[in-house]
């Protein structure tokens, strides 16, 4: 009863939210093309709904590419990092210059070398990259080390320690790290396609906000805005039910949350 009324409760507030919006620009008679009402971005979502889904495909495809490469490359070198303290020091600090860098300033530059599918493309693979590269190399370095020194007793080679006891060590962390990075990477997508729709290129979401607004259609911008919310929502759920789904029967942070 407990957890329907945690999901009941943020439900009911927010349709209240979506009737006061639809009640105040009925009752103060605001035009559509400044501020629609919620039940004109609906309909606008349906009837444009062959437009708008090509472009959610086409941001939600290089979104999970990017994220896949993320993962890759992420998890790799904090493996790498774990094994030789010469390669974390000599190239963590680079990967640390690519986090802290706004990727809204990196995103014209590169599509200047690049084709623009490309530069969006890395553009969301530099964002979500940190992320899953720094949970995974904390938690390989948060391994238990009285069960590595029992491994070491009974002569476990290094190999043998980092999938038998390292890699699931870190799994929470890793898992911890790819919730924030899945959207982290849809976010680096969307900006990226800012940038390359602002040179009149672009297939995504981005781009069709910016198309609509040039039209001023207003209404479609407002219905690309609830895809990308809607898209980023279901990113973290999904990511969410696969920490559950991993770690429920044996970590007592999914057990205790209830994740």
């Amino acid at each position: 009863m407990k957890r329907l009324t945690d999901w009941l409760l943020p439900l009911l507030v927010f349709l209240a939210a979506l009737g006061l919006w639809e009640v105040l620009v009925r009752v103060n008679e605001i035009p559509h093309y400044v501020l629609p009402a919620p039940s004109l971005v609906g309909r606008t979502l349906i009837e444009d709904w062959g437009i708008l889904s090509t472009a959610l495909w086409v941001t939600l495809t290089i979104t999970f590419q990017a994220l896949l490469a993320a993962v890759i490359g992420g998890v790799g070198l904090a493996i790498l990092f774990s094994t030789s303290r010469v390669v974390e020091r000599s190239f963590f600090p680079f990967a640390v210059i690519l986090q802290v860098t706004p990727i809204v300033a990196i995103a014209p530059l590169l599509l200047v070398y690049l084709e623009p599918r490309q530069a969006v493309l890395i553009c969301a693979f530099l964002v979500a990259f940190f992320p899953i590269l720094s949970n995974m190399a904390l938690g390989l370095a948060s391994t238990d080390h009285h069960l590595i020194d029992l491994f070491q007793l009974y002569k476990a080679s290094r190999w043998k320690q980092l999938i038998l006891l390292r890699l699931p060590a870190a799994l929470p962390y890793f898992l911890g790290g790819l919730r924030i990075a899945g959207g982290l990477a849809l976010i680096g997508a969307i900006v990226a396609e800012i940038a390359a729709g602002s040179a009149g290129q672009g297939a995504g979401l981005a781009f069709r906000i910016l198309e609509a607004g040039f039209r001023l259609n207003i209404p479609r911008m407002f219905a690309a805005l609830v895809l990308i919310s809607l898209a980023g929502i279901l990113i973290y759920v999904l990511f969410t039910m696969l920490s559950w789904a991993l770690l429920s029967r044996w970590h007592d942070s999914a057990r205790e949350r209830g994740l």
